[in-house]
Order: structure tokens, then C-alpha cells, then sequence
């Protein structure tokens, strides 16, 4: 029965194809070309929708994402129940579908298979993505945590992270400051954590770790703090990313990054005594 009814999803599905391909079939060849008539446009139907899928940014970019976390976390050779789940934990924040969310599975297990090869998602996505850094930033980001979840980045982890990132046109002084901003980021979201959980502010250390979240030094000026909290806030921003081909699942994560900067910069803000 379950047969069945997929085949029938199958046929409703591609209805359009095969309907037009079986009424020229069946005016040019009688019955027996209604029926190659309704095939042929079955598997036209089928092509082209396969195509729309495979440049659509949106799909694209979910692909990949669970693809090459897959990648990562297989690096060392076996992926741990830390990895697996982070990667679980990811798709929970999403809130996907059933559907989406078996689909993010059967991709993660692409993607940690010994011959996948990450030129296969990451290079269409590229191309896309040519013109939209935010969005590639949003990719590396993602792929980065995956790889920290462990709470340290192993030697092959690292060599995997700088192929995706050359592939995606990444300098190494980008890659390397990236790198330490996002530790900045988990070394601050534990901070502000554990301080939430006992009820008390945010302690000297974490002062020096929010700085870091901003990819600046403690002895930034003002304006430099708040130019480059703008442009984090900018490069994050949910509306945009999702107009630029992020994911409609994934503007959860957007909307977690940006809390964790503007945390960061109300702490740095107070602490300064700004407006």
C-alpha cells in the first residue's frame, strides 16, 4: 500500500507533464502514443523540476549545510554522539518539518559517507553565492560550530574547514578571524549561561570575550565598537539573509546569531558607559 500510494504522490505530482504529453501522444499516434506520449512528458516534467530544485538557492543552501556537516563531522574518522548531536539540536532549533527534518538526516548521512566529495554542493553553491557574502559568512558559521561542538577543532577538521572555505572564496586572514570570533561567541554564550543560571552579571572575563564576538580588540574606540556592531547586525540580519537565499527554517539561527551580538555589545556598551 505504501508503494502504491507513493507511486500515485509520483503521477499527481507530475500530472502536468504527463497529461499534455499524453493528449499529443494521443492525437499523433493513437493509443500507443497517448502512452509514450504521457511517459515522455512524465520524464520531462520530472527533469525540469529536478533542475528548479538544483538552483534554487534556498534548497541549495539547506543541501549543503547538512551535507558538509556531515563532512566535518566525520573528519576524524567517526562522528560522536557530541556531533550527532549538535547536528540533531540544529535541526530542532530549525523546527523543520518531518519531512525537511528527514531530509536534513538523509543528507547529514550523505555527507559523513567515506567518498562523498564536498565539490558536489559546495561548488553550484558558490557560484550562487558569488555575490552574497552575508550568506556565505552564514554558511561558514554554521559548518565552524559543527566543528567546535566538541568543544576543540582537530588538525583534520581545520584542513577540511580551509578547503570549504577556499572553495567559497575565503581568504586565509578572513578564515582565521572568523575562527576566532566564533570562539569568542561559544566562550561567551557559556559565560552568559552560566552566569544566567546563578544569577549574577556577567563576570570580567566575558567583558573580554564580547569584544571578541565583535572581531575587535578592548582598545577599539566607541565608534569603531559601534561600527562594528552595525556591520555584524547587518551581515546577520534575518530579512536579509532570507531574501539572499537563506532557508526559511534556518531564520531561527539568523535570529539567534544577532541576539548573541547585541548581547555582547549591550555588555560592552554598559561597561563603557555609551549611549
Amino acid at each position: 500500500m505504501a508503494n502504491a500510494e507513493s507511486l500515485g504522490q509520483k503521477l499527481y505530482r507530475h500530472r502536468t507533464g504527463l497529461g499534455v504529453g499524453a493528449l499529443i501522444g494521443l492525437f499523433s499516434g493513437g493509443p500507443v502514443g497517448l502512452f509514450l506520449g504521457g511517459a515522455l512528458g512524465y520524464w520531462v516534467d520530472s527533469a525540469l523540476r529536478k533542475t528548479a530544485s538544483t538552483y534554487n538557492p534556498q534548497q541549495l543552501f539547506f543541501r549543503a549545510t547538512f551535507c558538509v556537516m556531515g563532512k566535518v563531522a566525520k573528519a576524524d574518522g567517526r562522528v560522536t554522539e557530541v556531533e550527532i548531536d549538535f547536528a540533531r539540536e540544529v535541526m530542532a532549533r530549525m523546527n523543520l518539518s518531518e519531512e525537511k527534518r528527514r531530509e536534513a538526516i538523509e543528507c547529514f548521512s550523505e555527507g559523513k559517507a567515506p567518498d562523498f566529495d564536498i565539490a558536489k554542493v559546495l561548488l553550484p553553491l558558490s557560484a550562487l553565492m558569488r555575490n552574497r557574502s552575508s550568506l556565505k559568512l552564514m554558511f561558514v558559521e554554521i559548518q565552524l560550530q559543527a566543528a567546535m561542538a566538541d568543544g576543540q577543532i582537530s588538525a583534520n577538521e581545520q584542513a577540511l574547514l580551509q578547503q570549504i572555505c577556499q572553495q567559497l572564496n575565503f581568504t586565509q586572514r578572513e578564515v582565521q578571524a572568523l575562527l576566532a570570533r566564533m570562539q569568542a561567541e561559544q566562550a561567551f554564550r557559556e559565560q552568559a549561561y552560566r552566569s544566567h543560571a546563578q544569577q549574577e552579571n556577567y563576570s570580567a572575563a566575558s567583558l573580554d570575550q564580547a569584544y571578541g564576538v565583535l572581531g575587535i580588540e578592548p582598545s577599539a574606540s566607541d565608534a569603531e565598537v559601534k561600527r562594528a556592531w552595525r556591520k555584524l547586525m547587518s551581515q546577520h540580519h534575518p530579512d536579509k539573509l532570507v531574501s539572499k537565499g537563506l532557508p526559511e527554517e534556518m531564520i531561527q539561527l539568523a535570529k539567534e546569531q544577532t541576539q548573541e551580538i547585541q548581547a555582547a555589545y549591550d555588555h560592552i556598551r554598559k561597561s563603557r558607559g555609551m549611549r
